[in-house]
């Protein structure tokens, strides 16, 4: 779904669409057919923040589930060993304390100037720590370069406003419907 979340993202963000196909076309020198090398991944700078904020707002995994090992006080409350706790990533990427107006797509958020002084679990799309996704680079590059390849050669435009999504979380959070959004062949 992280695809999906972030071409929607996109397609409902003209202006920041336009510094992705930028930065692109800096990258690539206007040459829309030459494979991605690991080396123009990296330059991919802008691109990887809009990933991000949009993995932020949508993470895949809404909830995150973990056993206790040992005993825990939290606020004066004993939480005993063997409790399953259920982090919600999806309210923790919207905490105002950490993300000011958080329903706003930002990017610039990501920029490393604005990520500093954050706390490093306060962004965890992949869960943190020993149990963290082992899958989470390859999920990331093969995220940038999809998106890549897709806004190399077209602009997209998503056809449902924010306010209209019927969001659900089952295994992965998505919407109740189709991410429906329109492609257009750059000139």
């Amino acid at each position: 779904m992280g695809i999906s979340w972030a071409l929607y993202n996109i397609g409902l963000r003209p202006d920041i669409q336009d510094m992705i196909h930028d930065e692109l076309d800096r990258i690539f020198q206007d040459d829309r057919e030459r494979p991605i090398t690991m080396e123009d991944v990296r330059e991919m700078k802008y691109l990887d923040c809009v990933l991000k904020e949009s993995q932020r707002l949508y993470p895949s995994l809404p909830v995150i589930g973990r056993e206790l090992e040992e005993d825990i006080i939290i606020d004066g409350y004993t939480v005993p060993a063997g409790t399953t706790c259920m982090l919600a990533t999806f309210m923790l990427h919207r905490n105002p304390d950490v993300f000011p107006n958080p329903e706003v797509f930002d990017p610039e958020r990501f920029l490393q100037e604005n990520c500093a002084g954050r706390h490093p679990f306060a962004y965890v799309p992949f869960s943190a720590g020993p149990r963290n996704c082992i899958g989470q680079r390859f999920a990331m590059l093969e995220e940038k370069t999809v998106v890549a390849n897709v806004l190399r050669k077209h602009r997209i435009e998503s056809l449902d406003p924010r306010d209209k999504l019927r969001l659900t979380a089952e295994m992965v959070l998505r919407n109740d419907g189709p991410l429906r959004i329109r492609v257009h062949r750059r000139q």
